[in-house]
């Protein structure tokens, strides 16, 4: 098996340098006549790249100075702007600060007066509750004492054999207990 498969390996790579010799031979030219024919449009690519180059950093530079003389100038007049500005929030912080504390106030008397009515609330649920209750006392009854509840529990059921006397023997006795 394994002489088979190093045969194999030796068919495919023998295969592999056919191929890429026969590739060479044939696609090696074509690439040589491209080379030959785009070579002097990159030179001239390549040459006025470098030209357009230095044209366009001297230019950069000139409009790089401008734009700094313009900063300076400007910088005084934003100056001024912002001292402005900065007043302008001043007094609309100012503002708000009012109007917040006027809203709080008004949330504070809300919220007293929703205290006040869950007070009255509760009170009035509590009187109705014990209207509500004196209502039914009539029908409770007076006393309530264990020794009237005790003439009503169930008494203990007592099984009875074929004696003469009508009464339980030792033996009924006996197989009544582990209940």
């Amino acid at each position: 098996m394994r002489n088979e498969l190093g045969q194999s390996v030796d068919h495919f790579k023998r295969a592999a340098s056919i191929a890429a010799t026969e590739t060479s031979a044939t696609v090696a030219p074509k690439i040589n006549a491209a080379r030959d024919r785009v070579q002097p449009a990159a030179s001239a690519a390549r040459d006025a790249a470098s030209q357009s180059w230095d044209s366009a950093l001297a230019a950069l530079t000139a409009a790089s100075e401008n734009v700094r003389q313009a900063g300076k100038t400007t910088r005084k007049a934003t100056r001024k702007e912002l001292k402005a500005e900065r007043k302008q929030a001043q007094k609309l912080q100012k503002k708000a600060a009012k109007a917040m504390g006027r809203k709080k106030s008004r949330a504070g008397r809300l919220a007293g007066w929703a205290l006040i009515g869950t007070a009255i609330g509760v009170g009035a649920a509590y009187v109705a509750r014990r209207r509500r209750e004196a209502q039914w006392d009539e029908y409770e009854p007076a006393s309530r004492s264990g020794a009237d509840d005790a003439a009503f529990e169930p008494m203990e059921p007592t099984a009875y054999t074929g004696s003469a006397n009508g009464t339980a023997t030792e033996q009924s006795k006996n197989k009544q207990e582990p209940r």
